[in-house]
């Protein structure tokens, strides 16, 4: 019989003590017979040893977590960003691919696309969202309000009632906002400080989605500081690429113009034109992200560190995977803050960069 080894008569063979049985590719005890004591014994133990080995080579549960980012899919930027989300979550034992999910949806700052996605996503039924910016944290917000929602890159979560306060949540949203409302007055000082001749600024929004009700959760602070500069102040709205043109065309229509862009995902996903405008109009214009500085031409930028803010996000995506609830998880504020300021730029603006900006700067542009 094929995978049977038989015993022979000098092994004193005597049926009612040897147990023959098939091995599939082989022969099992080679030698002296396994007698019945023996062969209980064998499977006693390979019994024991069997269910852990299955176990082992079992893949983990796959936990799954929707991303809805507020940015394009092919920025640079928002590639970083994602990337130091995912690490961070490594580094807590999160793992795309072996024990988590991660579906990614891009609303490049458009508003109905980013409602569309934000359904997508509910529908799957996730563990957690991270939503990225006040657009998408908002249509999450519509479409559920018990899966757990970790928002980021928000600078007023308790305007629009996403949080009921900073440090009790209260609901299924929690996360890290990326500035405070004098972070625009902040901008203006900055800016004043390398363009001092300026009779009149512009803040540039949309009111759609820039934070805040009709987008003025900057505006406040910013209109104390220009009129305490004694400048002229424009609220400038912008809900297009054609706004975006007609405000820093007629910035530069006349002189002694500068222009405010408030931290908002439209006006993030519209830099390059806003930079290029800016450079023919001859309009010294601050930004809140570092990348439009150092990669596009900017004059000067300030702002929190948003790699820094999508990466500590994982943390809390991690506890609420491991049980925790949104509603015990306060709010937290930024820790990293960076300036840029590009030299070359400023030359051909006519503008001579003051030592207290090179100082305080974490990257010049020469």
């Amino acid at each position: 019989m094929a995978g049977v080894r038989w015993c022979n008569e000098r092994h004193n063979f005597q049926p009612e003590n040897v147990i023959f049985f098939f091995v599939p590719d082989g022969v099992l005890g080679v030698g002296k017979a396994m007698r019945r004591r023996e062969f209980v014994t064998f499977l006693t133990g390979a019994a024991a040893i069997w269910p852990l080995t299955a176990r082992a080579q079992q893949p983990e549960h796959m936990r799954l977590i929707g991303v809805l980012m507020s940015v394009k899919e092919n920025t640079p930027e928002g590639k970083t960003e994602l990337s130091a989300f995912s690490q961070a979550l490594a580094e807590s034992g999160w793992t795309d691919g072996r024990n988590l999910r991660m579906e990614v949806r891009w609303g490049g700052g458009d508003v109905n696309r980013t409602r569309t996605f934000a359904k997508e996503l509910v529908a799957l039924q996730p563990e957690v969202i991270l939503a990225q910016g006040t657009p998408g944290t908002a249509a999450l917000q519509q479409e559920t309000r018990t899966i757990p929602v970790v928002f980021v890159v928000v600078a007023d979560p308790v305007g629009p009632g996403f949080v009921a306060g900073l440090s009790r949540p209260g609901g299924n949203i929690t996360g890290f906002i990326n500035s405070e409302s004098v972070m625009g007055a902040k901008m203006l000082e900055l800016l004043r400080e390398i363009a001092p001749g300026l009779e009149r600024v512009a803040m540039i929004f949309n009111p759609d989605t820039a934070p805040g009700r009709g987008g003025t959760y900057y505006l406040r602070d910013f209109e104390a500081a220009a009129r305490s500069s004694n400048l002229k102040l424009i609220a400038a709205e912008a809900r297009s690429d054609a706004d975006v043109e007609t405000v820093v065309t007629s910035l530069g229509g006349e002189p002694l113009g500068g222009l405010v862009v408030t931290p908002d995902y439209f006006m993030f996903n519209r830099t390059e034109q806003i930079a290029s405008l800016a450079a023919r109009n001859n309009v010294p214009t601050i930004y809140p992200w570092k990348p439009v500085v150092v990669k596009q031409g900017g004059l000067l930028s300030y702002g929190p560190d948003l790699v820094d803010i999508h990466r500590r996000s994982a943390s809390y995506i991690d506890k609420i995977l491991r049980g925790a609830k949104p509603a015990d998880l306060p709010v937290q504020v930024p820790v990293k803050f960076e300036m840029a300021v590009n030299v070359k730029t400023a030359k051909v603006l006519g503008l001579t960069v003051p030592p207290s900006i090179l100082l305080s700067a974490d990257e010049v542009v020469e």
